[in-house]
């Protein structure tokens, strides 16, 4: 039984956008059975020893299969093609396109975003994100998948857009988001999304 280790709790505003759920998405879609195993939500300072053995870096998700242990959303994505026999090199270079080239502005854009700050640093990363998405639309809008057949690319590269989509910043790239709209309408994302969800719903009823 493969174990993907999360959160026991969140605070609202990052709800459905925990990394577990990429890998949750992913095992839904391969038909892979797990079971969802959790750390306190805490201060980075207190994250603990056992913690920081399987995630140096004191985040979330990681991946238990066997006696292997695998952090970082991609590598634990590539992991589970490895097993389904789906990780082609084109597959693994719009992995590393979705977390490299892609997310490398959303994260601080997110930042930006989620705190209301303004200036030319701001300006600076939307421009770097435009210039990711301009080249992302022709891409989208000539195909329907990434790589022919839905894959861990998708899922990874979906995700990316899923936040910018929160901020509306995919408005203006249409293919962008008639992607995303199919990626997640997919029943694989609506189960892990749900599932994400009522686990930390579930964590609400537990710390009160």
């Amino acid at each position: 039984m493969l174990t993907v280790t999360t959160y026991d709790w969140v605070p609202p505003p990052p709800r459905g956008f925990v990394r577990d759920l990429r890998v949750r998405w992913a095992l839904e879609e391969a038909k892979l059975p797990y079971r969802v195993a959790t750390v306190p939500f805490v201060p980075f300072k207190e994250r603990g020893a056992e913690h920081l053995a399987h995630q140096p870096f004191g985040q979330v998700p990681w991946l238990t299969d066997g006696d292997t242990t695998v952090f970082e959303s991609g590598a634990i994505l590539l992991h589970i093609a490895k097993k389904t026999g789906t990780d082609t090199s084109d597959v693994i270079e719009w992995v590393f396109a979705a977390l490299n080239s892609v997310e490398m502005p959303v994260v601080p854009w997110t930042i930006f975003k989620f705190s209301k700050l303004d200036g030319e640093a701001v300006s600076q990363v939307d421009n770097f994100l435009d210039l990711r998405l301009q080249r992302m639309e022709p891409v989208l809008a000539a195909r329907e998948w990434l790589t022919g057949a839905f894959t861990v690319a998708d899922i990874l590269m979906a995700d990316v857009l899923r936040i910018v989509d929160r901020f509306d910043g995919l408005a203006k790239y249409p293919a962008c988001k008639a992607y995303l709209a199919r990626a997640t309408a997919r029943p694989a994302f609506a189960k892990a999304h749900g599932d994400q969800l009522a686990h930390f719903a579930a964590g609400d009823a537990k710390r009160s």
